[in-house]
């Protein structure tokens, strides 16, 4: 067994090595896979092969989002490139990511003909919002997140009440909270609430996406995989316990933030690198609270709440590190 382990390893280290030698061949070629890794970023990896399955998952949900997500990723990327950014930055994927989510947004919550182009558009300045956040984080060591895309969605969003030609989805109605009323009939489903929890951090709840996106984690690292699973059980019994809607919770809505959360609190921006993700799991439990803040903030909007509460609580525990430095 631990022969074929081995063998297993050399031969995947040479396929690495060939495909690497290949696109690095040339210029355009190597933006390739900077493209895939803008995909995998989204989930806090570097990783084109978990970028091309991710793109696999999200064409089951709908082959229009598997395209839009890799064309925004690599308009995202190809901005950044012209524009002179950092080539290990641009090669990292981190200036697809965001291109990637508002791609995406866009073609979920818009209507019309015109949604490709305001997705395409929406990808290149996202591109440019994340390399302006950038350097305005950088002076307080802040990473810059998902928060470009959620600020450009959402003003993109509230245009439609401006212009005809932003339409938006039926889906993104204003409710006022005064007749808001909580649903928590229905069975609450574990599984699928597990699955399609990892599904929605690209913002879709296709049981089936899901497996694939989680594969691709999985593919990137076996520990990656594992806090995406523990973040999605422990979020879920969280919103459980605390009595949510269960439609929502099997639609794995209180889930996905927990995801990114536990990945970058327990690990990406883990300092100390514990066996067990204390600090992760504070944060990924803390999400469930700022998603159900967050969405009834946006109710009277009609907005969705996106991955604010993942930035947020990134943020928070973050900037709590700096004081509290054994936490």
């Amino acid at each position: 067994m631990t022969i074929k382990v081995e063998f297993q390893s050399k031969e995947r280290f040479h396929l690495q090595y060939k495909l690497d030698k290949f696109f690095n061949s040339n210029h355009y070629l190597s933006l390739i896979p900077a493209t895939l890794n803008g995909v995998s970023q989204v989930i806090l990896l570097e990783n084109p092969v978990s970028g091309l399955i991710i793109l696999l998952g999200l064409s089951i949900a709908s082959p229009s989002l598997g395209l839009i997500a890799f064309i925004a990723s690599a308009i995202g990327t190809l901005v950044a490139d012209f524009g002179g950014a950092d080539k290990k930055q641009v090669h990292q994927g981190l200036f697809g990511f965001n291109s990637v989510l508002t791609g995406i947004a866009i073609m979920i919550f818009m209507e019309g003909s015109l949604r490709w182009v305001i997705a395409m558009a929406g990808a290149a300045v996202a591109a440019l919002l994340t390399a302006a956040f950038m350097h305005a984080a950088k002076k307080f060591a802040y990473p810059v997140l998902t928060f470009p895309f959620i600020i450009l969605t959402w003003f993109l969003l509230l245009s439609a009440y401006r212009f005809t030609a932003f339409q938006l989805s039926s889906d993104l109605v204003p409710q006022s909270l005064s007749q808001w009323v909580l649903d928590i009939e229905g069975t609450p489903q574990l599984f699928r609430g597990l699955i399609k929890g990892v599904a929605e951090v690209f913002l879709i709840d296709v049981f089936w996406s899901g497996v694939f996106i989680l594969i691709a984690v999985f593919w990137a690292g076996w520990k990656y995989g594992v806090y995406t699973l523990f973040a999605t059980a422990v979020s879920w019994l969280v919103a459980y316990l605390l009595g949510a809607d269960f439609k929502l919770l099997n639609l794995g809505l209180y889930s996905y933030n927990a995801v990114l959360t536990m990945i970058a609190i327990g690990s990406v921006y883990n300092v100390r690198q514990r066996k067990f993700p204390f600090a992760g799991t504070l944060a990924a439990m803390a999400s469930v609270l700022v998603t159900a803040s967050v969405d009834t903030w946006l109710l009277p909007f009609g907005l969705p709440p996106l991955t604010l509460p993942f930035v947020l609580c990134t943020w928070l525990f973050i900037g709590s590190r700096k004081v509290l430095r054994n936490f």
